[in-house]
């Protein structure tokens, strides 16, 4: 994202607010950055962020929701430490406000975000995945069941002042198990190519060095560290106390599945579910 768009971006939502002429109860924010890059991360997972809790403050506002990620927990990435940030300072209002309160919904997996494949696999390209397609696990969750999840945080009071990490419905999938899902739904012998994890390490090994020589290139390498964080971390809770990944742990919620979902995909394509920038493979 470009400094000017950052900027038009926090000075019109502002102007926004006081241009509706009538008070504010709750303010939901879904706000995040485009790739995940490092001045991105912070001009609107933090500070576009925050800007919307103030002036929904200033507008009357009791409650706030904000659309998180499960990721934070384990915080490696810049755009991770930008909400934790952010997180905590929500937090602390709500702490100092007793009429102000707040619901943080940390999301595991879009649908959309396992879907890059589908298409590709289906004319024939194999399935990729990194190590032994078992490195890590999600419960993923549709976008209708997550904003189904998100306004009843408006209404519900077992939800003011929580953190809310958040599954689909079904058990936890590996790579290895969404691929091998798909070709299950294609009636085809699966085709698997298996990636070594340590390349994506020499990459972003190359990538940090030339970003210290060239600051422009900064991004480049977080965003490689994100795709490692992506192809090794599992999206569910993280036990506290084991330090270790749990699916049973993580809450599930709602009735869309990733099976009906690539079902879809495969009879209708991805209209509608592209990722943009955000798409790592």
């Amino acid at each position: 994202m470009e400094p000017m768009y950052v900027f038009l971006i926090l000075g019109s939502l502002q102007n926004s607010i006081d241009n509706l002429g009538t008070s504010i109860d709750v303010v939901v924010s879904c706000l995040a950055s485009r790739g995940g890059g490092i001045k991105d991360s912070w001009k609107i997972d933090y500070e576009a962020t925050k800007n919307s809790l103030f002036a929904g403050k200033k507008h009357g506002a009791s409650h706030f929701v904000l659309l998180s990620a499960i990721c934070v927990q384990k915080p490696l990435l810049e755009f991770q430490r930008a909400k934790l940030k952010f997180e905590a300072e929500l937090i602390k209002v709500a702490e100092g406000d007793n009429a102000f309160t707040y619901s943080i919904v940390r999301p595991t997996a879009f649908f959309k975000s396992l879907g890059g494949q589908v298409e590709l696999v289906k004319d024939g390209k194999p399935y990729v995945m990194f190590g032994d397609g078992k490195l890590c696990a999600c419960k993923p969750i549709s976008e209708e069941d997550l904003a189904s999840f998100i306004a009843d945080c408006v209404l519900s009071k077992d939800r003011i002042n929580q953190v809310l990490p958040i599954g689909g419905p079904g058990k936890a999938l590996t790579p290895l198990e969404q691929g091998e899902m798909l070709y299950r739904l294609l009636g085809k012998e699966p085709k698997f190519l298996k990636v070594p994890i340590e390349i994506m390490d020499f990459a972003i090994g190359v990538l940090d060095f030339l970003g210290k020589i060239f600051p422009s290139m900064e991004d480049a390498a977080e965003f490689g560290k994100i795709g490692r964080y992506y192809a090794a971390e599992s999206m569910l809770v993280l036990d506290p106390e084991t330090r270790e990944y749990s699916a049973d742990k993580t809450p599930s919620y709602g009735k869309d599945t990733l099976e009906d979902f690539f079902d879809r995909v495969l009879r209708e394509g991805m209209t509608g579910q592209e990722l943009g920038e955000q798409t790592i493979i």
